[in-house]
């Protein structure tokens, strides 16, 4: 399964975006509660100003003029409490909604093959949670009580003004069926930018994952290559500026005229009414005039809002398609509907017709048929590329076979839920990884109720106590990125150690000594044959000295089995495992 560095388009309804609200409608309720109280109390002011206009202060009425003073007081105080109170509550319900897209996402990449993660650059990943998730707060957490409050505004508002002269509401409304197209056009040129723009973030994430990491960094350096790899970062954050200023001026110019027009329609509405009072036809009184057109910049401002808002709306659709892309992946390892419970594991594994490909036109491994009995060691041999390692990540069912079954205890591991495979198989592989944490942490990882006694026999048992008490800090010292403070053979050992803890029936080790001096793989290999003792054990072996002891050996030929026998049987036969053996130097062959 390959993601495409370059998001095509993925539909995205609206009917979806509000689906994300929907676990938290008590609270919205509440917030358009208090928009809606917000926004009558607020249309309320006018009215005020106009009896203070031609009533109370025409008249004299010193009483009536401090009540509707004292209303004008009261609605301001009231409008900013309700204010403070919507926007607590919408700002939460927006984080708790940004909090299960971030929560979703990552669940639904833990469940993810290990095919996804080998096709796709872990910045990418990184990015679409950090920045396109991140670039969605504003429209989750206050775009959706804009759009409520602003809506009830403007309604509100627009009855108010028709109840003080429909004439002049008919003037100011004339224009808005242009300023919403106008602003149609400007979001849609700047969903545009914003599809490119999340783009180039996921790039430069990735430049800066690979670049300075530790093995970046150590690249970089010892290939002398620091100077470009600067370059082609300023080159990559040249293109972000550019595309940051065309988001930021895209159709500026257009929504300034809106404003402009906007903001002279006040004077539009005092010249009519001087025009018309000079002509011997007044339209509307003093008061009148004055809290009509209090109104209608009451009224311009959500309307301005309003169309800002769908301008925004329009440009976060493309980080909701990148979001519900990653949502909408199949996940190709599915969890059993009905799990068959594996109690008392003894250790069994059986490979029966087994094949395997990674992609239509090339099968990676073909009728693979062995048995390991409970207790015992395979060890699989062959070349690069004959299928060992594939074959291996078929117990844990890191992959699914494509053929035939893998069983333990003759259950089918596609039967078992992922809980009980993990605690039946332990994985140590040639690559280990390590936390940036405390070592007591890394070993914590595989059995977080560990207590410290039980650390330290399950480092005994892999070779590394000593060493890790002669550390200042001990097991509380930090093994840095991805274990750098470490030798290969002290991380190895550290990775044995986390697996003794689990205690898993059945281990598979990847060619976890392939890397190491002799020295340091002689210890590794006392480490290995502890945590192996009494384990069905499946070795892929790249040093062919460390798996002579076997119980059986097979040999792969282009995912086919090519041999199978005791080290012995496989010498007298003096076929591809015997070559190996003298290609390898580590023993002379017989026969």
């Amino acid at each position: 399964m390959s993601l495409p560095t370059t998001t095509p388009e993925h539909p995205v309804s609206v009917r979806r975006i509000l689906g994300l609200f929907r676990p938290y409608r008590l609270r919205l309720g509440v917030v358009a509660l208090f928009v809606l109280l917000s926004s009558l109390v607020a249309v309320a002011s006018p009215f005020l100003l106009r009896e203070i206009l031609d009533v109370a202060i025409p008249q004299g009425r010193v009483g009536l003029l401090t009540l509707l003073a004292g209303g004008l007081i009261a609605v301001a105080v009231a409008t900013s409490v309700f204010n403070v109170i919507q926007t607590y509550v919408s700002t939460a319900v927006g984080q708790d909604v940004m909090h299960d897209l971030r929560t979703s996402v990552y669940d639904h990449l833990q469940r993810m093959s290990l095919a996804f993660f080998t096709k796709t650059r872990t910045g990418e990943v990184q990015s679409r949670i950090a920045n396109d998730i991140g670039g969605m707060q504003s429209t989750v957490t206050s775009t959706a009580t804009s759009l409520v409050s602003n809506v009830t505004t403007v309604v509100a508002t627009v009855v108010a003004m028709t109840a003080l002269d429909w004439r002049l509401t008919i003037v100011s409304l004339a224009l808005l069926p242009l300023f919403v197209w106008i602003s149609r056009r400007v979001g849609t040129e700047r969903k545009k930018i914003t599809g490119e723009r999340q783009r180039q973030l996921a790039t430069m994430s990735t430049n800066v994952q690979e670049s300075l990491s530790v093995s970046g960094v150590l690249l970089g350096h010892t290939m002398g290559r620091t100077d470009s790899l600067t370059t082609s970062f300023a080159e990559e954050s040249a293109k972000l500026t550019k595309l940051e200023v065309r988001a930021s001026m895209a159709g500026r110019w257009r929504m300034s005229t809106v404003g402009i027009v906007m903001a002279a329609m006040p004077a539009l509405i005092y010249w009519a009414a001087g025009a018309s009072g000079a002509l011997g036809v007044p339209i509307a009184s003093l008061g009148t005039l004055v809290a009509f057109v209090s109104l209608q910049q009451t009224l311009f401002r959500p309307a301005v809002s309003l169309i800002q808002t769908g301008v925004e709306l329009q440009s976060s659709l493309a980080l909701f398609q990148r979001i519900f892309e990653y949502l909408d992946l199949p996940v190709d390892i599915e969890p059993p509907v009905e799990p068959v419970p594996l109690k008392d594991v003894r250790g069994e594994v059986r490979f029966e017709g087994v094949s395997f490909a990674y992609s239509d036109d090339h099968q990676t491994l073909s009728g693979i048929d062995v048995v390991v009995p409970p207790g015992t060691s395979l060890a699989v041999v062959g070349e690069t590329g004959s299928g060992k390692t594939t074959l291996s990540y078929l117990v844990p069912r890191l992959y699914d076979v494509t053929a035939g079954r893998v069983t333990i205890d003759g259950v089918d591991v596609r039967d078992l839920d992922f809980a009980t495979l993990a605690d039946a198989v332990g994985v140590v592989s040639q690559e280990t990884y390590l936390f940036h944490a405390s070592i007591a942490d890394n070993l914590r990882f595989a059995k977080p109720d560990a207590t410290d006694e039980e650390l330290v026999a399950a480092a005994r048992a892999a070779q590394i106590h000593q060493h890790i008490s002669g550390l200042p800090e001990g097991y509380d010292t930090l093994v840095g990125e991805r274990g750098y403070r470490f030798s290969g053979g002290e991380k190895q050992r550290l990775a044995i150690a986390r697996t003794i803890l689990r205690n898993p029936p059945i281990l598979v080790l990847d060619e976890a000594t392939s890397a190491l001096d002799n020295q340091t793989e002689l210890a590794v290999q006392e480490a290995i044959d502890a945590l192996s003792e009494g384990r069905t054990t499946i070795t892929i072996a790249h040093r062919l000295s460390t798996i002579r002891d076997a119980d059986q050996i097979l040999v792969l030929d282009r995912g086919r089995i090519a041999e199978r026998g005791t080290h012995d049987e496989l010498l007298t036969l003096n076929g591809e495992y015997a070559a190996l053996i003298r290609r390898d130097g580590t023993l002379e062959p017989v026969g």
